[in-house]
């Protein structure tokens, strides 16, 4: 395969990563091993995914792309996956030499977690803008006194019904310049934005600040976990949100604040043959985005668009934007979510201009790259019918590739566990000429494995229909196994601070300690690609706060 990609050290991928070129580090392990340590810039591709999310994430096929794994067995998984992509038409691939282990023994910082960017960049922000903030204490003290407060949950709705602040409000990041005015009536009550750590907190209040509403706005400091480990309960089940309409006049109070804001940071608002001229460039990347909510993107969205909220697209930018140096390209349909978002992603080093919806309804994107054949192949699939027919035969493998989490709750008995970098390996004691049965949540996953399986000699793959459910159909018993498979082969599974949600609170310290220590960890050439434009902003003081 040397043709098909070149073999880089950990020194040159830091040098291309700060030259002035597009470029996408994709780090191929698995959700698991992943947040245990990678660099600052990578972007999560599980292999197991790969085929299915690499056009949404790199759309252009001439992009310089990195792959990156654990370095194991001559960078394995890397190289398969450069053969795979090959194949999908990239061009410009290159695997790094000893993986992770070649990253660190260069000396560079591997950093645990996930969206580790969006969050460092949430932390500078408080730095550079001084948002200010109140802790759990005082804001029960607030509540238990009846003080006038409005208190808002920057999350996803999704986020919010699980667990939140009691009394809060659900009003995702995006949402709030555009809601605010039919959420907050009187321009001197204060409001509090919280999420369940930091980011979300900081961004939800400092973009309201920066934003220019009257209101004494903070950030509730270390969110629902605060809020824990001040030993106060949290609320489960809130179905409060923001109001779907907004009027006229609140309408129009945004858009002249957001209007204001858009001057500042010079903001562009391209025509449609500008825009259009910015998805062909052949040298450059550009997303196209509408950061509305999934409601009005799935009613009206420009077809050529992709769904990314803008509170999320902020917390999680490495989910959607893939390549470094790309742009992005706002679908703008009120004038006031499209340019308050873009301004912050700007300050995180993104260029960023806008279309009005109305232009960019004409524009088209490049086509995607090829979905393997396979992940589409309905002859693969197998219904409960012909899992009948299968019982009591002889080398029939059933294999599980759903979340670990899910195969310990539940599958069929005599299914082992797997995943996609480790399937052929799963099956070494397989007969070759054997039927394997695989399972999963999405056919597109299983279809990459049975890809993977075929070119390791077995030739006889099925895929269950509707995966777990074809088998109950089928009448196949379901065991669960708590302890298999063992933790330490559970490669999809986060363990870092995994259940700081669910009532750990050493935990919960744990991942605030880490995220308040990110900067710290940060190289200079890391946070030199931030642009945080802090200009002052009213400096309200918890004092402030408290007394008004």
């Amino acid at each position: 395969m040397a043709d098909i990609y070149s073999l880089i050290s950990a020194t040159r991928l830091r040098e291309w990563l700060n030259d002035n070129d597009e470029i996408a580090l994709f780090d191929v392990r698995e959700a698991g091993e992943f947040g245990e340590g990678h660099p600052f810039f990578a972007i999560p591709l599980p292999y197991s995914r790969l085929e299915l999310d690499i056009g949404r994430l790199a759309p252009r096929r001439s992009v310089r792309i990195v792959l990156l794994d654990a370095g194991t067995d001559d960078e394995a998984i890397a190289r398969r996956a450069a053969g795979r992509l090959h194949a999908l038409g990239y061009t410009r691939l290159h695997v790094v030499e000893g993986g992770v282990r070649g990253w660190d023994a260069a000396g560079y910082t591997l950093f645990k977690g996930v969206n580790v960017p969006s969050k460092t960049f949430g932390e500078l922000v408080e730095h550079a803008y001084g948002t200010p903030h109140i802790s759990a204490a005082d804001l029960a003290s607030r509540q238990a006194e009846g003080a006038p407060l409005i208190l808002l949950d920057g999350r996803t709705v999704e986020e919010h019904r699980k667990m939140t602040i009691p009394g809060a409000v659900s009003c995702p990041n995006g949402e709030l310049p555009f809601r605010f005015g039919e959420l907050v009536g009187d321009p001197h009550t204060p409001v509090v934005i919280h999420c369940a750590g930091r980011t979300r907190s900081i961004i939800g209040a400092q973009l309201l600040r920066s934003f220019g509403v009257p209101n004494p706005v903070i950030a509730l400091e270390n969110g629902t976990q605060g809020w824990a480990l001040a030993g106060l309960d949290l609320e489960h089940g809130s179905t409060r949100r923001y109001p779907d309409s907004v009027d006229e006049r609140a309408a129009s109070e945004a858009r002249d604040r957001a209007a204001v804001l858009a001057a500042r940071f010079a903001l562009a608002t391209l025509d449609r043959h500008a825009a259009q001229a910015w998805l062909d460039a052949d040298d450059r990347t550009t997303y196209l985005l509408d950061v509305r909510s999934a409601a009005e993107f799935a009613q009206d969205g420009v077809p050529a668009a992709v769904h990314a909220p803008g509170g999320q697209l902020l917390q999680a930018t490495d989910q959607t934007i893939g390549v470094r140096r790309a742009r992005v390209l706002l679908v703008d349909h009120d004038g006031v979510r499209a340019p308050v978002i873009a301004t912050w992603l700007v300050q995180l080093g993104i260029e960023t201009a806008m279309v009005a919806a109305q232009d960019a309804r004409a524009l088209q994107v490049r086509a995607a790259p090829p979905e393997a054949p396979q992940a589409a192949a309905d002859d693969l699939l197998i219904d409960a019918d012909g899992l009948r027919k299968l019982r009591g035969e002889t080398n029939v493998y059933p294999v599980d590739l759903r979340a670990s989490v899910e195969y310990r709750k539940g599958h069929p008995t005599g299914a082992r566990w797997s995943i996609r970098p480790t399937l052929v390996a799963a099956l070494s004691d397989a007969d070759r000429s054997g039927r394997v049965v695989l399972l999963a949540e999405s056919a597109g996953v299983a279809a990459l494995a049975a890809l993977d399986l075929r070119d390791a000699g077995f030739n006889d793959v099925s895929i269950a229909r509707d995966g777990l459910g074809t088998f109950r159909e089928a009448g196949y018993a379901i065991e669960s196994t708590p302890a298999i498979p063992a933790d330490h082969e559970r490669i999809d599974y986060l363990f870092f601070v995994h259940d700081r949600h669910e009532g750990n609170l050493d935990a919960a310290r744990a991942y605030l300690a880490w995220e308040t220590g990110l900067i710290a960890q940060c190289a200079p050439d890391e946070l030199q690609h931030f642009r945080i434009d802090a200009q002052p902003s009213r400096a309200d003081t918890l004092a402030e706060l408290i007394r008004s």
